[in-house]
């Protein structure tokens, strides 16, 4: 069966081999096993699965469920197991056999050469593709099977979606609407860790000497955690916090509340301004952080955090990316303050409101030109105009 792939040092982690049951081509082997080579041997099934494209490649997919999210969720489906054969720091573990402790680029290219010197490579042709890296090292991100903390959020959705039926939250422009309940009625199990340096701990703590996924407990701090754990296990247990951070928008998702004294409900913070009534943001964090809001402030508090939402639109280059100091494409609004004027600036910002999908800078320059122009011989009229479009 020839494979083809970008990744060969991933082929310590196959489970099996996947062709799609409508080519003729394979169809004999379905049922059959497979080995896989430089392993000593070891055997995986061969199997039929629709997501397979026929005329992808070769037509026969290598399952590597601990390094592609493709592979893992046919690998769930099917009830494979699943494989990881490298390490935190990108090299080779155990399951790679001879291979075990090598770079996996390392491992790439003497994997590549193992396998022409035993007549099992094809050929080597290239091969363009999207691969991902670090915004800030730029190293290529290697996808890896871990265990995190999830958050099930079919309840949290269900509570959100009823806010926007019955008018309890409002969002304009009203088109978003369809956006806010296509992300909710589609929605997955959240993954909640993150390993940053900054950031709020995950609340978890486990036992020294102890599996991770059996025992441990969950607290508001490290004395109540260990009240917990001396409660059932002895005085003498030890302990330590997870070492992972919780996920910023999910951090995020609190600010409504938890800004004001939460879980403190008697604080006079609180009760004076929660719920709010008017949350003004981007359009693109529509779900990201708008949703979570709504979802967080209703499962915490029992009430949507605000009344109505208000997306307005972005301001982007002429590639259609947004403003970023990273990528080095921002306009300091000052600047352009001081080149053609306030009122210019105000009216061209007010022109992008409510929404608007796409702003481009270029448009947006010509239009303060024309505006600055124009506010020159007429203030009162466009000044005017701006009220009205505000108000």
């Amino acid at each position: 069966m020839t494979i083809a792939t970008t990744r060969p040092e991933t082929l310590f982690g196959d489970v099996a081999i996947a062709v799609n049951p409508e080519d003729e081509r394979y169809a004999k082997y379905v049922g059959k096993l497979a080995i896989v080579p430089l392993t000593f041997g070891r055997h995986v099934p061969i199997i039929a699965d629709r997501y397979v494209d026929p005329e992808f490649g070769t037509g026969v997919l290598k399952i590597s469920p601990g390094h592609d999210q493709n592979d893992y969720h046919i690998a769930r489906k099917l009830g494979l197991p699943i494989l990881n054969v490298m390490n935190k720091d990108g090299t080779l573990n155990d399951v790679a056999g001879l291979y075990s402790g090598m770079d996996r680029f390392e491992a790439r290219e003497k994997l590549w050469s193992d396998l022409v010197e035993t007549n099992l490579a094809v050929k080597k042709e290239p091969y363009t593709l999207r691969v991902p890296r670090s915004q800030r090292g730029g190293e290529v991100i290697e996808p890896l099977i871990s265990k995190q903390w999830f958050v099930t959020m079919e309840p949290l959705a269900e509570r959100a979606l009823h806010a926007v039926e019955k008018g309890q939250l409002t969002i304009l422009p009203e088109r978003f609407e369809k956006i806010y309940n296509n992300w909710l009625t589609n929605i997955k199990d959240w993954c909640i860790s993150r390993q940053l340096w900054w950031g709020h701990r995950i609340p978890v703590w486990y036992i020294v000497g102890k599996k991770c996924e059996e025992d441990y407990v969950v607290a508001r701090n490290a004395e109540e955690a260990l009240a917990k754990a001396q409660e059932k296990y002895g005085k003498s247990v030890e302990i330590y916090q997870d070492p992972d951070v919780l996920d910023t928008w999910f951090s995020s998702a609190l600010w409504p509340f938890s800004t004001l004294g939460w879980p403190d409900v008697s604080r006079e913070d609180f009760k004076h301004f929660y719920p709010a009534t008017v949350l003004e943001t981007g359009h693109d964090i529509l779900f990201f952080w708008v949703a979570r809001m709504v979802m967080m402030g209703i499962e915490f508090t029992g009430t949507v955090p605000f009344s109505y939402v208000y997306l307005h639109g972005l301001i982007r280059d002429s590639e259609g990316r947004k403003m970023s100091k990273s990528l080095g494409n921002v306009i300091d609004p000052l600047d352009t303050m001081n080149e053609y004027g306030t009122d210019a600036l105000r009216f061209t910002l007010c022109m992008g409101t409510a929404g608007q999908v796409c702003f481009s800078m270029v448009f947006c320059i010509l239009l303060i030109k024309l505006v600055h122009f124009s506010v020159v011989n007429t203030p009162f009229y466009f000044r005017t105009l701006i009220f009205l479009q505000k108000g």
